[in-house]
C-alpha cells in the first residue's frame, strides 16, 4: 500500500484548554520542588554497603588530595583554597544532589575560568565568584534545566574534555619550571610567557622533580594499577627535594583547620563586573556534574539514576557554601567519581567520607603537605591531563562523519584559545548548524508520477481525466519545508515546461513547515499564478495549514486533504478556467 498519507498528530487544544494544561504543570512543578532535597531513601542499603562504602570514600580522599591541592594551585588561589573547596563542596554537594556516587570538589576545567579573572579583579572576588555562581545554579534546579545536558552532542563533550585536557598541560608550565605565571588571560599565551621568563639554569631541578613523578605514573600504573600513584609519587618526591641537593619551590603554609564562613565583601558594581563570568561559572559547573553523573550511572545501572535537577541543587549549594568560606567554585569531578564507582561505593557515605578524610588531612597533616614541591603537583596535573586526551578517540571523531569532525575540532579549538562557555556555545552552534544541513540534505523535493500508492489505495486519473496526465505535474515534499531547503523548493516547483496546466504539490509526508517555508511556498505559488497556471495543496495536517494561511501562502480552498480530492479538484478548476 505504500508509505502513510497522514501522521499521528497530537491532540489541538483551545486557549482555554491550553491556559488550564500550563497551570496544571506549573502546579505539579511546584509541588516536584520538593524533590530536589535529601529524603531518607538517598541511604537505602547502608546498613550491608557501608563498610565498601568507607574503604571507597578513604581512596578516593588519597586520590583527591593531590588533585585539590593541585587544582588550587593551578587557579592561583593557593593549594589551601583547593583543600577547604574539596572539603566543605565536596560534603555538600554529597549530601543534597541528585548522584549516589558523584565526588565534588575544584577541578581541571574550573581552574580555566578563573585565571583570568584572578588576574583582572584580583584573589578576593574568588569566594563571591563562587556564591554568584552558585546562586545561578541552584536557579536552573528550581526552573528544571537539569536535563538539557541530554541535548549536547557527543563531539561537543569530547572536543570539550580534550581542550581542557590540553589546558590543564599548559597551566602546569610555571609549576614545573618554577617560573613566573604569564600575565596574559589567555592560557596558551601565558605558558608561553612562563616559559620565556623560566631561569633554565635553575628550572631543570623542577623538570627532573616534575618527569620522575610523571616517569613514576607510567611505570606504576603498568604494574599495579590500582594502587594510589598521585599520592605514592608526591610522597617519595617530597622525600627526594628534601634528601637531594636540589632547590625548587613547595606549596607553604596550609591552614589547620576550615576558616570561619563570612560573607565576602561585594557591592553592586563588582556584582556587575562578576556577572560575566559568575555565569561561565555556573554553565561549567552545570555541564561538568551532570556529564560526570551521567558517566557514573552508566557505570552502575544497578544503582537508581541520577536527579539532574536535583544534582543541580547540591552543586549550586556547594558552590555557595565554599564560597561562604573563602574557597573555590567546585563541580561534580569525573576523575574522583569513576575512582568512587570501581572502589564499590553505593550510597553518599562514601562521598562524604572522602571529604572527611581530606579534612583530617588539614588538622593533622598540614606541616607535612605544606613541603610538598610544587612541580611534584605539576607532574600529577600532567598525568591528569594526558588522560583526558583519548587520542584513538578523537582519531574516530576526526573519520566518522564530516559534521562530527567539524563540530569536534571547533569545540577543541575554541575551548583552547577561547573559554570554555564559548567552546560549548559554538560547538553547539556548528552541530545545529550542520543537523539543519542533514534536514535540508534529507527533505525531498521531487516530480512524482501517477498512479501511486496512498491510504485511500492505488490513486491515477480516471478514463475521463486521462487528458490531464502530461498537463499536470505533480510534487511531492518529504521532510521539511525550511529555510534550509526554502530555495531549492523554489526552483523545482517552478521547473515546469510550456505545456503545464497545473500542479498539485503533495505535502502528506512533509513533517516541518516554518515561517520561511511558507514563504517559500507563497513565492512559488506567486510565479504559478503569473504562469496562468492552476495549483493545489493536497495533505498538509491542521497545523502547517494554519500556517500556511496565516503567512498569507494559500487560502482555504486550495487545501484538500486527500490525492483523489485533487485530482477532482484540478479536472474541476481547468474546466470553469479560473486561476
Amino acid at each position: 500500500m505504500g508509505n502513510r498519507d497522514f501522521r499521528v498528530e497530537p491532540q489541538r487544544l483551545t486557549p482555554r484548554e491550553q491556559i488550564r494544561r500550563y497551570r496544571t504543570l506549573a502546579g505539579e512543578h511546584v509541588i516536584n520542588l520538593r524533590h530536589l532535597w535529601p529524603v531518607p531513601s538517598d541511604y537505602a542499603g547502608l546498613k550491608t554497603a557501608w563498610a565498601k562504602d568507607l574503604v571507597a570514600g578513604i581512596t578516593v580522599g588519597v586520590v583527591a588530595l593531590p588533585l585539590a591541592l593541585g587544582f588550587g594551585v593551578a587557579s592561583g588561589a593557593g593549594a589551601a583554597a583547593g583543600l577547604v573547596t574539596a572539603v566543605v563542596a565536596g560534603i555538600v554537594a554529597a549530601v543534597f544532589g541528585g548522584s549516589h556516587l558523584q565526588v565534588s570538589g575544584p577541578t581541571g576545567a574550573m581552574t580555566v575560568v578563573l585565571l583570568p579573572v584572578i588576574a583582572k579583579y584580583g584573589l578576593d572576588v574568588v569566594p563571591l565568584l563562587a556564591i554568584l555562581g552558585g546562586v545561578l545554579v541552584v536557579a536552573m534546579a528550581v526552573t528544571g534545566m537539569g536535563r538539557g545536558v541530554e541535548f549536547i552532542p557527543f563531539p561537543v563533550v569530547e572536543g570539550f574534555t580534550m581542550g581542557i585536557g590540553v589546558i590543564i598541560a599548559l597551566q602546569q608550565v610555571p609549576l614545573i619550571l618554577d617560573a613566573p605565571r604569564g600575565t596574559s588571560e589567555s592560557t596558551l599565551v601565558a605558558a608561553w610567557q612562563s616559559f620565556r621568563q623560566a631561569d633554565w639554569g635553575h628550572a631543570w631541578q623542577p623538570l627532573l622533580v616534575a618527569a620522575g613523578v610523571i616517569a613514576l605514573h607510567i611505570v606504576g600504573l603498568k604494574l599495579r594499577p590500582k594502587w594510589p600513584w598521585a599520592l605514592i609519587s608526591i610522597f617519595l618526591a617530597t622525600i627526594a627535594v628534601a634528601v637531594l641537593p636540589i632547590t625548587v619551590g613547595a606549596i607553604g603554609a596550609l591552614p589547620t583547620g576550615l576558616p570561619a564562613p563570612s560573607i565576602p565583601h561585594m557591592s553592586f558594581g563588582l556584582i556587575q563586573d562578576l556577572a560575566g563570568p559568575a555565569l561561565a561559572v555556573a554553565a561549567l559547573a552545570a555541564l561538568e556534574s551532570l556529564l560526570s553523573a551521567r558517566v557514573a550511572d552508566g557505570m552502575r545501572p544497578d544503582l537508581t539514576d541520577t536527579h539532574p535537577d536535583r544534582e543541580l541543587m547540591g552543586q549550586g549549594l556547594a558552590n555557595i557554601a565554599s564560597g561562604l568560606f573563602g574557597g573555590l567554585p567546585a563541580t561534580g569531578a569525573i576523575a574522583r567519581t569513576a575512582v568512587n564507582v570501581r572502589s564499590g561505593a553505593r550510597t553518599r557515605l562514601s562521598s562524604v567520607t572522602h571529604a572527611l578524610v581530606l579534612l583530617a588531612v588539614m588538622l593533622l597533616l598540614a606541616p607535612i603537605v605544606a613541603t610538598v614541591p610544587m612541580a611534584a603537583l605539576g607532574g600529577v596535573l600532567l598525568v591528569t591531563a594526558a588522560r583526558m586526551i583519548n587520542l584513538r578517540l578523537s582519531r574516530t571523531m576526526m573519520t566518522v562523519t564530516r559534521a562530527d569532525r567539524n563540530t569536534f575540532l571547533l569545540t577543541f579549538g575554541a575551548t583552547v584559545l577561547l573559554d570554555l562557555v564559548a567552546a560549548v556555545l559554538l560547538g553547539l552552534l556548528m552541530a545545529g548548524v550542520m543537523s539543519l544541513r542533514h534536514m535540508a540534505t534529507y527533505s525531498v523535493v521531487a516530480r512524482q508520477q501517477l498512479p501511486t500508492s496512498t491510504t485511500e489505495g492505488v490513486v491515477d486519473w480516471s478514463i475521463e481525466q486521462e487528458h490531464l496526465r502530461d498537463s499536470v505535474a505533480v510534487f511531492r515534499v518529504d521532510g521539511a519545508l525550511f529555510y534550509g531547503n526554502a530555495q531549492r523548493f523554489i526552483e523545482e516547483v517552478n521547473d515546469l515546461d510550456h505545456d503545464t496546466a497545473a500542479v498539485i504539490i503533495r505535502c502528506h509526508q512533509m513533517r516541518i513547515l516554518d515561517a520561511s517555508g511558507a514563504v517559500a511556498l507563497d513565492t512559488a505559488l506567486r510565479r504559478l499564478r503569473r504562469r496562468k497556471i492552476f495549483y493545489v495543496i493536497q495533505g498538509m495536517n491542521a497545523s502547517q495549514r494554519r500556517t500556511s494561511v496565516l503567512m498569507g501562502a494559500t487560502d482555504e480552498r486550495h487545501h484538500v486533504r486527500e490525492l483523489s480530492e485533487a485530482l477532482t479538484w484540478i479536472d474541476h478548476e481547468l474546466r470553469t478556467g479560473k486561476v
